[in-house]
């Protein structure tokens, strides 16, 4: 009892370090590469024999798999990944484009531009045909525009359905095409090149 009267504050148990590992056994990953399967008391033993803890780093694997590391070292080689891939991480936005059923030429071209950047940063597209007044009595050109667009994207952008009409408004949803790495055939690589003739002509008969 501390003298204001407070129980004293129970020490902080780590999960899945030391003591609070709960599996009998652990196949124990140790500094020199050893591997082997033990008791997890006899592995944490052997860990703190090297001044280092034991740290579960697989508990679904089968013994579990268990490191004998620093803890300090652990938790930050942890935040570094979890930073690393926080960075990397890419939120999918939707860029929405507005076009009038008359949009002329030099409009379109800006904006169909602008989808490309768009769809090749990973974002989606949503084309949006706004009528006004009488201009909803030609809902067939809107989405004919919006037909014409999706089309002239298909190297950066998959079309999701057909045009909709919403109220006063038609639209339609791109998204971007996944990038196929094409590898050379096998047979081409082990394909001989034609023999040259003299000076590198054709061969003489």
């Amino acid at each position: 009892m501390n003298p204001r009267g407070f129980p004293p504050r129970r020490p902080r148990i780590r999960e899945n370090v030391n003591e609070a590992i709960r599996a009998r056994e652990v196949r124990a990953v140790f500094p020199d590469g050893s591997v082997e399967i033990m008791q997890t008391s006899a592995a944490i033993r052997k860990a703190q024999e090297l001044g280092l803890d034991l740290i579960l780093i697989a508990p679904t694997a089968e013994p579990p798999v268990a490191k004998a590391m620093d803890y300090g070292q652990w938790q930050y080689e942890n935040k570094k990944k979890q930073h690393e891939a926080k960075r990397k991480q890419h939120i999918i936005q939707v860029k929405e484009l507005k076009f009038r059923p008359n949009t002329d030429d030099h409009d379109y071209d800006f904006k169909r531009n602008h989808a490309i950047r768009f769809l090749t940063e990973g974002n989606r597209v949503k084309a949006v045909v706004q009528f006004r007044g009488r201009e909803i009595a030609h809902v067939d050109l809107g989405k004919k525009l919006l037909l014409r667009f999706a089309g002239d994207l298909t190297q950066y952008g998959t079309i999701e359905g057909q045009p909709r009409l919403e109220g006063r408004n038609a639209h339609v949803i791109l998204s971007p095409v996944k990038v196929q790495v094409q590898t050379p055939h096998p047979a081409a690589k082990d394909k001989p090149a034609k023999a040259a003739g003299p000076q590198g002509g054709a061969a003489q008969p």
